[in-house]
């Protein structure tokens, strides 16, 4: 049963949570509240093979609910998952990452390290590239962007190129273009991925009230658009019901400015 009232995050939650649903036996890693609930979503609905940390030490057999919990609360542990194990799964591919950088450019590589400037004094400094050229280079990620506009989807090349891309004169010693796995992006206005021509990046859906040339206006290069678009599907009541178990405290509703609907409103 399709729900009639719904949150702008709510439908991205959803949305997302379809990046992870084939993925069959995989660690799952959501950086940031949607990404998180979005592949407890998978875990709990289509993927029960899919694995989640608590982020500490233990593999769980159900997901977490974020925030605070009361001191009744017993946490499915299912084994043990410290770090080096963590990194077992990184290097065999095993592992699936939604992540949300601040530039993506058309080949699909991100940038979260810098902004602006020259490489050595950039105007703005952000994370620097951490652990990302490792995990794009060894596994699955998807992009989570809450804001979809020209300053993230970038005309140019990635300020700083922190990650793989489908990108020929990057590539490193060995690789081929079919072993970079770029998945879903999800965005406040859009569902794509890299499955257009030569790994264009590809229209998949667009939320309820956008239209295709709006998203065309925001990204900074060519997009591939099917005929006949579809609107991303709205979350059913269940998704919703296991949304609220899993936020209680509604923290998803502080990630988009202003909460705003998941249908947009018809301007008057």
């Amino acid at each position: 049963m399709t729900a009639t009232q719904y949150s702008l995050a709510e439908l991205m939650i959803c949305a997302a949570a379809t990046a992870f649903d084939n993925d069959g036996e995989v660690l799952a890693t959501g950086i940031g509240v949607i990404p998180r609930l979005a592949a407890s979503i998978s875990m709990s609905t289509n993927n029960p093979d899919l694995m989640m940390t608590d982020s500490e030490a233990y593999l769980l057999s159900e997901p977490n609910p974020i925030g605070a919990r009361g001191d009744d609360f017993v946490q499915r542990n299912e084994t043990w998952m410290g770090f080096s194990r963590i990194f077992d799964n990184v290097w065999s591919r095993k592992r699936h990452a939604m992540i949300g950088p601040t530039q993506i450019d058309k080949y699909g590589q991100s940038n979260i390290s810098a902004l602006g400037g020259d490489y050595d004094k950039p105007k703005i400094q952000m994370l620097g590239v951490r652990g990302l050229p490792g995990n794009s280079i060894s596994h699955a990620n998807s992009f989570f962007v809450p804001s979809h506009s020209k300053r993230v989807f970038v005309e140019q090349e990635c300020d700083v190129v922190c990650s793989i891309g489908y990108n020929p004169a990057r590539l490193p010693k060995g690789y081929q273009l079919s072993d970079v796995d770029i998945r879903l992006v999800i965005t406040d206005i859009c569902v794509m991925d890299w499955q257009g021509p030569e790994h264009q990046l590809r229209l998949v859906s667009v939320h309820p009230g956008v239209s295709v040339q709006e998203v065309i206006e925001k990204t900074g290069f060519e997009i591939h658009v099917e005929a006949n678009t579809p609107t991303t599907p709205a979350p059913t009541a269940e998704q919703l019901a296991l949304i609220a178990k899993l936020d209680p405290h509604n923290i998803r509703a502080k990630q988009l400015k202003d909460n705003p609907p998941g249908v947009r409103p018809e301007e008057s």
